[in-house]
């Protein structure tokens, strides 16, 4: 059994949709506003549950970093560190955020393509939201 995962604006319209199954792994990569470098946050689907699995920090910059008790961090062979271990579900299976202007580019990185949201809605509210393939549902959170 499948899972949809989606990309949903204020209004419910799809931005991105894509069927993932237990254990597939995706990432959303962002540039930070600030410092300009490459954040990475992943994901895997464990139990129908989506979990904030790692996150690749290339420095310490505004609003990054490890939270003692949050995962281990350990140095990562491209520079920065990785946060490994997490292990944080999403509650509801819904992740909001703000999509962020070109420069910050977020993008949804599964089985080796990026998609690019920033291109589509930059500036808009938007949810990542997981749900059983083929059900119904609004992906409100």
């Amino acid at each position: 059994e499948g899972f949809t995962l989606e990309v949903l604006l204020g209004d419910g319209t799809a931005i991105s949709s894509h069927t993932v199954f237990e254990q597939d792994r995706w990432c959303l990569h962002w540039n930070h506003s600030v410092a300009r470098f490459l954040v990475r946050d992943c994901f895997v689907v464990s139990d129908g549950q989506m979990v904030l699995e790692r996150s690749h920090q290339p420095d310490f910059a505004a609003g990054l970093g490890h939270i003692p008790g949050r995962g281990e961090m350990t140095s990562a062979p491209e520079g920065g560190y990785w946060i490994e271990d997490m292990n944080e579900p999403i509650r509801n299976n819904c992740l909001r955020l703000r999509i962020g202007a070109i420069g910050v580019d977020h993008r949804i990185v599964l089985d080796g393509h990026e998609e690019s949201l920033s291109e589509r809605a930059a500036g808009q509210s938007a949810r990542i939201v997981l749900r059983p393939s083929g059900k119904a549902g609004d992906g409100q959170c």
